[in-house]
Formats: C-alpha cells, structure tokens, sequence
C-alpha cells in the first residue's frame, strides 16, 4: 500500500510540475520584459512631453497611482483631474528610470516592478503592477516615493512630525 501511495504522489507531483511549466513555456518572459520596459518607458515619456491621453490610457481606467503626500491616493479619474493642469501646461514631470526590475507571473498576464528614478525631486523610487489586457501591458497600481538616506531618517522624522501628527488624526477618530 505504501509503494502506490508513493507512486501516486510522485505522479501527481510530476504531473502538477508539467502543468507549471507549460504555463511559463507559453510566455516568452524575455519578450514580456521588453514590452513593460517600452510601456513604462513611454508612459514616463509622455508625461515629461505632457501627452495627456496617451500618458493615461497607459493606465486601466480603474487603476491606482499614490504619490509621495501621504494624501495621494488616486484612482485613474480622480488622478486625470489632479494632472491635468499640470500637462495643460506643457510638461507634466520628467521621471527618468535608471534602474527596473520587472517579475511576471506564471499565467503571463500580471507583472510587478520597482524602479529607480533621477527626477527634479532626486532620486526616487516607483513600484507598481501591471495586467496584460488582450495583448497591451495597462498600469494598475503605482507607487512614487521618495528615497531618504538612512542617515537622515532622524532629519525627515522631524521635517514630517508636524503635517504626519495632522494627517494621522483623521484616522485615529
């Protein structure tokens, strides 16, 4: 009894492994990378060049982009009419990636990153998700922060203890 049970096991587990790998065999990972890259690329291009609706139909419409105020936490709409003054008058931000990872998932249709960016605020960093929707790459979350020295955390601490003793008490009712 125990020889089938281990043989069972090892044909599930063989078959459960096949199956994995058929999924990623049917994703060209390299190519799915240089398609984000592109994606993100130019949505970071049309903002500094203030394409407004090519910038925003690089975003699902019911995505996510949260910025570096703690305040800014902004569904596509609402982050529209936040920008749109912004590229109305002919340049939006000019965000350059010096460095990207990008990670896709197994089913090939859901892809995360981190990125370093030389921007007028310094360096910063984003990080975000994106869905394969038919055959394009759409933002669905994005996240700007800004990247502090772990030196100066003590130095932030105190720049923010006022605006954040503000923020917080709206959500310690």
């Amino acid at each position: 009894m125990k020889k089938i049970a281990v043989f069972l096991i090892a044909i599930i587990t063989v078959s459960c492994c096949k199956n994995e790998q058929k999924i990623t065999e049917n994703v060209n990972i390299d190519l799915e990378k240089e398609a984000i890259k592109m994606e993100l690329d130019t949505w970071h291009k049309n903002a500094a060049e203030a394409n407004f609706e090519a910038y925003f139909s690089a975003m699902t419409s019911n995505g996510i982009f949260i910025g570096t105020d703690a305040s800014e936490n902004w569904k596509t709409p609402e982050f529209k009419d936040f920008s749109k003054p912004y590229f109305d008058k002919g340049k939006a931000w000019d965000f350059t990636p010096v460095d990207r990872n990008i990670y896709i998932d197994t089913n090939g249709k859901i892809a995360w990153f981190d990125e370093l960016l030389d921007t007028w605020m310094g360096v910063c960093r984003g990080s975000g998700v994106l869905k394969k929707i038919d055959d394009s790459w759409k933002i669905e979350h994005y996240v700007l922060s800004l990247t502090t020295p772990n030196d100066n955390v003590q130095d932030i601490i105190k720049i923010n203890k006022k605006h954040d003793s503000i923020f917080l008490k709206r959500y310690k009712k």
